[in-house]
């Protein structure tokens, strides 16, 4: 179609019996044709204020929907939680270790160990060791998850690091630890009974004022 063709708008019954070629220009001629077509575009323009809206809404509300997603342990998100108030039991898992790097950060970023098996209940404590790679300081963040993600409901944190900067100098280490425990729910749970090992994965972002900065932005 050219861009001065318009396709043909669908009309019906008050438009029967005329001919084609003065169909168009006798509906728009007709003051009721004329009303209605004013109120389509009253309402198809309320749609779009609404539609603007809602999206707007929705980005507005992300901070709260993440912070919600992390206290309650969904979406591959762990729980936050002040203490263990749980009793350990005979049934044992396996963690892993995941730690991931933004190509923006020349960090190095790694876990003290690959893994851990623990029981059900049981509180442990890991270590992360950042370096900063590059020649001058630099500021990251980092964002964490488990997976599967079924299980991030049972997954509690006591003590993390995620969402809380980082600033390095040059050449410069830091350990950050996080201690956690695996709630025995998960034996009993049919969804995640069979689970044996989880991974817990965090990724450092360069970040300033507590956000991801993107390519070519300063800290």
């Amino acid at each position: 179609m050219s861009g001065t063709e318009k396709a043909p708008h669908p009309t019906r019954g008050h438009t029967q019996g005329v001919t084609e070629g003065q169909g168009a220009h006798e509906q728009l001629s007709d003051p009721r044709a004329r009303k209605r077509e004013r109120a389509n575009i009253r309402v198809a323009a309320l749609s779009l204020g609404g539609a603007a809206v809602m999206v707007g809404s929705a980005f507005a509300l992300v901070p709260y929907y993440d912070a919600f997603c992390r206290a309650i342990g969904i979406g591959g998100d762990p729980q936050i939680v002040a203490e263990n108030t749980t009793q350990i039991i005979d049934r044992q898992v396996t963690v892993r270790f995941d730690a991931n790097t933004d190509p923006q950060l020349a960090w190095k970023f790694e876990a003290s160990q690959k893994s851990a098996t623990m029981n059900l209940g049981e509180t442990v404590t890991l270590y992360y060791r950042a370096t900063n790679l590059a020649d001058h300081p630099t500021t990251g963040t980092a964002t964490f998850n488990v997976t599967p993600d079924k299980i991030g409901k049972y997954f509690n944190k006591i003590e993390c690091f995620c969402f809380q900067e980082q600033t390095l100098q040059p050449g410069q280490s830091v350990d950050m630890g996080v201690t956690f425990y695996v709630d025995p729910a998960l034996a009993s749970d049919e969804h995640t009974e069979e689970v044996k090992t989880i991974t817990l994965s965090y990724t450092f972002f360069r970040s300033k004022d507590g956000f991801p900065v993107e390519d070519g932005a300063g800290n």
